[in-house]
């Protein structure tokens, strides 16, 4: 049996193509990491309230929550006044104290009810993306209470450091600072607006969503 030689040049031309492809293949960058959704944030920003906006990948999974607003949960207060969407577990009889408004109250039950909203969904309050918050003057006043819908939100949204990972701690009405209900470092894109009137009678907050699943999950 004749075995055919193979020309030396073809052998280490062979080799070279092997050993590049080896250094190549250790040598590469790295892939990015795989992401749903990633918020935009100044660089150098600690803790802020909000994400300058939000890219979303295009095979994501994208969830919409309709507008929600605050459960009537104060029997002791009138039927359709503010007062009745006092969530009475949160303030014993519906009597606000410490400072508490009454928008700050009905933020603070409206969002409860969007992440129970979210959570039959297979999501969570982190998974949220973007918001849009609807508010109405409280009676008696003539603007929108901003400043208590606000205190609502970082009881539930961007209370964490960016820098540390720690905890930041948040007030409730006029209350010193301390650890917010529930820990969340999401940072939604948002707006809050002032409108002449919302859909329910007694209600001053209105809120809607949009939230991405993570890489690890689909719809049910």
């Amino acid at each position: 049996m004749k075995i055919g030689r193979r020309p030396l040049g073809l052998v280490l031309a062979s080799a070279s193509v092997v050993l590049l492809a080896a250094c190549s293949s250790s040598d590469a960058e790295p892939a990015p990491a795989a992401f749903t959704a990633r918020p935009v944030l100044a660089a150098d920003a600690e803790n802020p309230m909000i994400a300058e906006g939000v890219t979303i990948a295009k095979d994501a999974y994208f969830y919409k929550s309709s507008g929600l607003g605050p459960e009537a949960l104060n029997d002791a207060a009138p039927e359709g006044s503010p007062e009745s969407f006092i969530d009475t577990d949160a303030f014993a009889d519906g009597a606000l104290t410490g400072g508490v408004t009454i928008t700050e109250a009905q933020g603070l039950n409206a969002l409860a009810r969007i992440k129970a909203n979210l959570e039959q969904q297979g999501l969570s309050l982190a998974d949220v993306v973007s918001m849009r918050v609807f508010l109405d003057n409280a009676p008696g006043t003539d603007r929108a209470d901003y400043a208590g819908w606000n205190r609502a939100y970082r009881q539930y949204f961007a209370n964490t450091n960016l820098k540390t990972g720690d905890t930041e701690l948040v007030p409730l009405g006029t209350g010193a600072p301390a650890a917010p209900l529930e820990r969340n470092p999401a940072r939604p894109s948002r707006f809050a607006l002032e409108v002449a009137s919302l859909p329910v009678p007694g209600w001053l907050v209105e809120i809607e969503v949009d939230a991405v699943y993570p890489a690890d999950k689909e719809p049910e």
